[in-house]
């Protein structure tokens, strides 16, 4: 055998080799692709049933946002009628009402002061001498 075979003979199976790893590489990335493909087939089966309930639940909420609405509507048209009745209330009775109040505190301190004048009648006596004295 002349060297120009055994370089032949070991480039041919080093060729060999490669191959045989390729075909390995080649083995596994299919049995990757497979799993890939099974796992992805899977997860959309499992998908469909969970975007249909998610939508049931979106439906719900949006009919229970639908209520609130229209409860926040009604208690908007309570407050803008109690508002209007106490400004009624303030205009119509409110001034009145003022004025009685402070009519009667005014009598009731003028009734008290003279009913305290009417006690003490003598306290002014005593410090002044009565002008007949003098």
């Amino acid at each position: 055998m002349s060297p120009g075979q055994i370089a032949a003979w070991v480039g041919a199976g080093a060729f060999v080799l490669v191959a045989l790893v390729v075909v390995f590489v080649g083995i596994k990335a299919a049995r990757f692709f497979d799993e890939a493909t099974i796992a992805m087939r899977k997860a959309h089966e499992n998908t469909d049933p969970l975007f249909s309930e998610a939508n049931t639940t979106l439906t719900h909420v949006n009919t229970q946002l639908e209520r609130v609405d229209g409860i926040t509507a009604n208690a908007r048209a309570v407050t803008g009628n109690v508002s209007a009745l106490t400004s009624l209330f303030t205009a119509t009775l409110g001034g009145p009402l003022v004025k009685a109040a402070a009519l009667s505190y005014g009598v009731s301190k003028a009734v008290k002061a003279r009913r305290k004048a009417a006690e003490q009648p003598n306290k002014h006596a005593k410090r002044r001498p009565k002008r007949s004295a003098r």
